[in-house]
């Protein structure tokens, strides 16, 4: 029986459960494919925006608005097609058994963690860590 078909509308992992058991890889699995999709929807809506508001505005001041405007939308969907290539990659380490794994310490990843950021690589520690070590470096 797959996971998919007996895991409830309102489950939610709970840490007295096997880690990584097939509901709650389901229920990740399902997570991130709803978010992926609510993305794509939204890159989707600026790209018919974007072409739809293509428009000679005479004023100098509104054209510049508009054109931050515009310049600040692509800049939001850059970023959320770089979350696209993220969710992806969670997707493909749950299809590989590694996903809830810290790449760099291999200890599982809580599920608090996973909860509120699906894509997360690394356990809170190991995440505190290394943008500890990029501060230090970056300051050099």
């Amino acid at each position: 029986m797959k996971a998919e078909s007996f895991l409830p509308d309102d489950y939610h992992p709970a840490e007295d459960e096997p880690f990584m058991n097939d509901r709650q890889l389901e229920y990740f699995r399902r997570k991130l494919l709803s978010w992926k999709a609510e993305l794509v929807d939204e890159s989707r809506n600026t790209i018919e925006g974007l072409q739809d508001g293509t428009r000679n505005i005479p004023d100098i001041a509104d054209r510049a608005s508009e054109e931050t405007d515009r310049a600040l939308e692509l800049r939001t969907r850059d970023r959320q097609r770089k979350l696209v290539t993220k969710i992806d990659a969670a997707l493909r380490r749950i299809e590989e058994g590694e996903y809830g794994y810290c790449e760099v310490t291999g200890e599982p990843i809580s599920l608090k963690r996973l909860d509120a950021r699906p894509i997360a690589t690394m356990t809170l520690e190991a995440q505190e860590r290394h943008e500890r070590r990029e501060k230090v470096h970056r300051d050099d």
